[in-house]
């Protein structure tokens, strides 16, 4: 990043002087790119690193694959006496 010097610098700047500001100019490549979460202080412990999340979780996503799934499809309704 270029240092100004001192005397580049305004004293005070006007809004006019800044341009026209685009509002949500990022927002489609950061919501593409991002996915954040907060992890609990006890499971942040567990997984330090972004790279042991991932594992993580991707174990998580190959074992559910292969386990076949022993819930009903849909709930049993009960008989009414």
């Amino acid at each position: 990043m270029k240092r100004l010097k001192a005397v580049e610098l305004r004293p005070e700047y006007k809004r006019e002087d800044l341009g026209k500001g685009v509002q949500g100019k990022y927002f489609s490549s950061y919501n593409k790119g991002t996915n954040l979460v907060l992890l609990s202080p006890d499971v942040a412990k567990a997984f330090p690193t972004e790279k042991a999340v991932n594992n993580a979780l991707r174990s998580l996503i190959g074992l559910s694959s292969k386990t076949p799934s022993k819930r009903p499809a849909g709930r049993a309704k009960k008989a009414h006496a």
